[in-house]
This record gives C-alpha cells, structure tokens and sequence, in this order.
C-alpha cells in the first residue's frame, strides 16, 4: 500500500509537470520560427510530379 501511495503522489505532482512541459516543448518546436517552409515543403509531395513520375535522380531528393 505504501508503494501505491508514493506512485500516486509522484503522478499527481511531477509527471502532471513534467507531461505538461513536454507538451508546451513540442508546441514551441512546431511554431518555431522558420518551420513554416519545412511543413509547406512535406504538404506538397504528392504534387511534386503531376505530368509524368520522378526519373530516379530527381527521386533521391
């Protein structure tokens, strides 16, 4: 019964903070100034050869 206690109380108390900055850590590294390009860059894959498909030298890109 003690071993649950403790866990409990270390949940409630540091892994709440330590979750918490993790998530305020990956909403920085997603807003982060000059991810913008990165994001625009990996949406337009599927439009990158509309005519005719990669010849294999542009595919390595």
């Amino acid at each position: 019964m003690e071993e649950y206690t403790i866990l409990r109380q270390f949940a409630d108390s540091w892994m709440l903070l330590l979750l918490f900055v993790f998530f305020i850590g990956i909403v920085i590294w997603v807003f982060r100034p000059g991810a913008s390009k990165e994001y625009k860059d990996t949406a337009n894959i599927p439009f990158r050869h509309q005519d005719k498909p990669a010849d294999s030298k542009e595919a390595s890109k």
